[in-house]
């Protein structure tokens, strides 16, 4: 089975850059490839951001929707999928807000999150876990995964955002920034303060299991 190319090698952002330019030459089947290709991305960011799962499709449709309309305003500034980034977020908010709801809740399991493209954080941690499946590491671990996941839910919105966009998806600090449009020290600011919140929310789990640091 063919591997995706990691969304941030060059070869993966010139690949992006031919799409963009091939749809907006007027080949439609361009832009559904830059769709395929995001999807399933798009739909993940969009499902830790809104409590309401029904409206993950809508609000994925949606944003495709925008970035098409939008799309020549792409200057290639920004890696694509980062761009793309900004929109969904962007969506999601405006969609909330129009129906009254909490925005921005972080919902979706952390045990779950090492689907397809992850931070590479995830993926060493899940591998450091298999090799301590004992009931009781395994028990453990899911404590945590759930405490984490509590004390995220309870983040204000701009600090879930960002520790969602840096340890979930992946993203670099430039990119952070980029996607939800603000200072790379506002970004640096957030995801310390994320850390620190979580940290202090777990860290009784944390030193039983030999003072690991999420």
């Amino acid at each position: 089975m063919n591997q995706a190319i990691p969304p941030d090698q060059p070869q993966a952002a010139s690949s992006d850059t031919i799409l963009v330019q091939r749809t907006l030459a007027g080949d439609q089947r361009a832009y559904e490839l830059l769709v395929l290709k995001y999807q399933r991305r798009v739909e993940r960011l969009v499902a830790r951001m809104v409590r309401d799962v029904d409206l993950v499709p809508d609000i994925t449709q949606e944003t495709f929707i925008r970035a098409y309309k939008a799309l020549a305003q792409f200057r290639g500034e920004a890696q694509f999928y980062t761009w793309l980034y900004r929109i969904a977020v962007n969506t999601a908010k405006k969609q909330l807000l129009e129906l009254k709801r909490d925005p921005l809740v972080y919902q979706s399991q952390l045990a779950g999150a090492d689907d397809d493209e992850t931070a590479e954080q995830r993926r060493e941690a899940a591998s450091q876990a298999s090799d301590e499946a004992t009931p009781e590491a395994m028990l453990a671990s899911k404590e945590i995964a759930e405490a984490v996941n509590t004390a995220m839910e309870a983040l204000p919105e701009e600090l879930r955002m960002a520790i969602t966009l840096r340890e979930i998806e992946g993203l670099s600090y430039e990119e952070i920034a980029q996607a939800l449009d603000c200072p790379i020290g506002t970004v640096r600011s957030r995801i310390f303060r994320a850390r620190e919140a979580i940290s202090n929310k777990i860290k009784p789990m944390l030193d039983r299991q030999g003072g690991k640091r999420w």
